[in-house]
């Protein structure tokens, strides 16, 4: 394996020599700055990864909830899809459980996106009657 190769050159042949680098403990040699910053990279992308799956599940409840005229014909393809974002999510969060302790977080940030997006389909209510509990609920749906 290449030993010089540069991040900028080769991403998936310098994430490889890097491991082999690390296996065979050869720190003098590892490209630090580079891979502190990868690492920095894929907490942010697990963090994001939960935050786009917690606004896919809030705008399908949103609709469940209050688009009524659309309601008829697509409520069982909007149920589907919440238990899709639900295991998605459930799974991310198995993965990274630290994540946990931001939902509440997370959920107080995104509410308003998914408001404002979901708004642009149908007319909502000024207070949104949706919880972050309902919203993870894996048995919870709206009336």
């Amino acid at each position: 394996m290449q030993m010089n190769i540069k991040y900028e050159e080769d991403y998936y042949l310098w994430t490889q020599t890097m491991v082999e680098k690390l296996k065979n403990k050869d720190y003098l040699n590892v490209d630090w700055d580079n891979l502190i910053e990868e690492i920095e990279d894929m907490g942010k992308s697990q963090k994001r990864a939960v935050e786009s799956l917690l606004l896919r599940l809030t705008e399908h409840l949103l609709k469940l909830k209050y688009w009524q005229a659309e309601k008829e014909r697509n409520q069982k393809h909007w149920q589907s899809e919440v238990v899709n974002f639900r295991v998605l999510l459930r799974k991310r969060l198995k993965e990274s459980p630290s994540l946990k302790a931001n939902l509440a977080e997370m959920y107080a940030e995104i509410l308003p996106d998914s408001k404002r997006s979901m708004s642009k389909l149908f007319d909502l209510p000024e207070q949104i009657e949706l919880t972050l509990t309902q919203v993870l609920d894996e048995d919870w749906f709206p009336n």
